[in-house]
């Protein structure tokens, strides 16, 4: 069966047989996919009253686990950008009443940012959905076939995931 991909593959090769497109068969593919994907994952948290950005922060905090705070600094390193955009952020999830701002007890100039009752119920919601969702996008596949992709694919992303000039 053939997809998208292939057909701009070989055209690109009938352009420029000078050059390997292989990694177009891949990458292009996860490209493609990503779209897909980021459009599934808009409607699952428009359908929750959210964007992306809102479902970053708060499974960041949800994630770290019983009080469900971290530091910002520590919110940063999890959703990648930049310490500007993060304090806008997390003001407009406080005035939401998602999460809150505490004091550090471990560092008198710091807070902490804590998900409140609501975000938790929010993002728990959302994020059951979004299994729910990201599921049947993978419904194609095998077990086995999905744990081969999930290893192939983490091959890929290490070296990105490990480098901080990436």
């Amino acid at each position: 069966m053939e997809d998208e991909v292939d057909r701009l593959v070989e055209a690109w090769h009938a352009e420029r047989p000078d050059l390997d497109v292989e990694p177009l068969h891949v990458l292009s593919r996860v490209s493609r996919l990503a779209r897909h994907l980021d459009r599934a994952r808009r409607a699952v948290f428009a359908a929750h009253g959210m964007e992306s950005w809102e479902f970053d922060v708060l499974t960041a905090l949800r994630r770290a686990g019983p009080p469900y705070e971290l530091s910002p600094g520590r919110l940063l390193h999890a959703t990648l950008v930049t310490s500007g955009t993060m304090t806008n952020r997390i003001d407009r999830l406080e005035s939401a009443g998602l999460v809150r701002r505490s004091p550090d007890p471990h560092d008198k100039r710091g807070v902490l940012v804590r998900l409140t009752d609501a975000g938790r119920t929010r993002v728990d919601a959302a994020f059951a959905d979004l299994v729910d969702r990201e599921r049947d996008l993978l419904g194609a596949l095998s077990p086995g076939d999905r744990r081969t992709l999930a290893n192939l694919l983490r091959s890929l992303l290490i070296p990105f995931d490990t480098d901080p000039a990436a």
